[in-house]
C-alpha cells in the first residue's frame, strides 16, 4: 500500500479571471494529521473544495490512492466521497432533530442499514467524540459550543471515514474547549488510524499536527513539521508566528 493517500500535483485553480492557486504540489500521508494554513484569501477553502471533489481545477492533478480523482465518473466520485468525513466550520447540524438523528441520517443514507443498527452505531460515535450518552437525545440548541463541535465530529465519523476533513475545528471555542478538542482529534487519529486534514488559523492546534502546509499569494511556501514554521521567510507567516496569537505556539514548541 502506498504511503501517500493524497497527492496534489501542480494544482491551478481560479474563480473567473482571478487565479487562486498557481501550481501547488504536496502530498498527504496515510495516518497523519496534516494542517493547511494561510492568510485571508490564500485559497484554503478553495483547496478544501477541490479535495472534497466539489470544485475542479484549471490544471494539475489530485490523486487519491494513485487515481486521478477528476478522471472518475460521478458514481466513482461518490464512492470516493463516502470514504471521507467532513466537519464544517458552522457545525451544520440539523437543528430540528436530535443529535442521534443527525448521525443516524448519515448512516442510513449511505450504508442503508436497519435503523436499530444505525442507532447503535450512532451511540458508538457519540462515545468516540467524548460526549455523554444522553446527548443522543438532545437537540443542537441544547448543547454548548464545545459539545456542538463534538456532536458534529461524531456525525463526521458516522461512516468510519478513511480521511477526516476539519474546517476551522476550534473556531468559536474558548482556549480550554479548543485544547480539549485538539486532544480528542489526536486521540481519534491515533486510535483509528484515520488521516486528518485540518484547515485552521489556530496556531496552538498545529502542535498536534505531523506536518503543516502554508499557502501565501497562490503558492505553497512551506510544507513540513510545525516547528519549521518559525524559519519560513514569508511576511504573513512571520506576523502570525511572532504576534500575540503565536506566543503560545512558540512556548509549546
Amino acid at each position: 500500500m502506498a504511503e501517500n493517500l493524497i497527492e496534489v500535483k501542480e494544482l491551478v485553480t481560479s474563480y473567473g479571471e482571478k487565479l487562486i492557486h498557481r501550481g501547488i504540489s504536496f502530498d498527504i500521508k496515510r495516518g497523519e494529521i496534516f494542517a493547511i494554513i494561510g492568510g485571508s484569501g490564500a485559497g484554503k477553502s478553495t483547496l478544501l473544495r477541490v479535495l472534497l471533489l466539489l470544485k475542479e481545477p484549471l490544471k494539475g492533478q489530485v490523486l487519491f490512492d494513485g487515481r486521478d480523482v477528476f478522471s472518475l465518473n460521478e458514481e466513482e466520485k461518490q464512492a470516493l466521497r463516502n470514504r471521507m468525513g467532513v466537519l464544517f466550520q458552522s457545525d451544520a447540524l440539523f437543528s430540528s432533530v436530535t443529535v442521534g438523528e443527525n448521525i443516524i441520517y448519515s448512516i442510513v443514507k449511505r450504508k442503508r442499514v436497519p435503523k436499530g443498527i444505525a442507532c447503535e452505531m450512532a451511540m458508538v460515535k457519540i462515545q468516540m467524540a467524548n460526549l455523554p450518552p444522553e446527548v443522543f437525545f438532545m437537540y443542537p440548541s441544547q448543547l454548548s459550543g464545545g459539545m456542538k463541535k463534538k456532536a458534529a465530529l461524531a456525525r463526521a465519523l458516522a461512516l468510519d471515514p478513511e480521511i477526516l476533513f476539519l474546517d476551522e475545528p476550534t473556531s468559536g471555542l474558548d482556549p480550554i474547549s479548543a485544547d480539549e478538542f485538539d486532544k480528542l482529534i489526536k486521540e481519534i487519529a491515533g486510535t483509528t488510524g484515520t488521516t486528518v486534514v485540518m484547515i485552521t488559523h489556530d496556531l496552538p492546534s498545529l502542535l498536534i499536527c505531523d506536518r503543516v502546509a502554508v499557502l501565501s499569494q497562490g503558492k505553497l511556501v512551506y510544507c513540513g513539521e510545525p516547528m519549521g514554521l518559525v524559519n519560513v521567510d514569508d511576511p504573513w507567516l512571520k506576523r502570525m508566528v511572532h504576534g500575540e496569537r503565536g506566543r503560545r505556539f512558540l512556548v509549546g514548541a
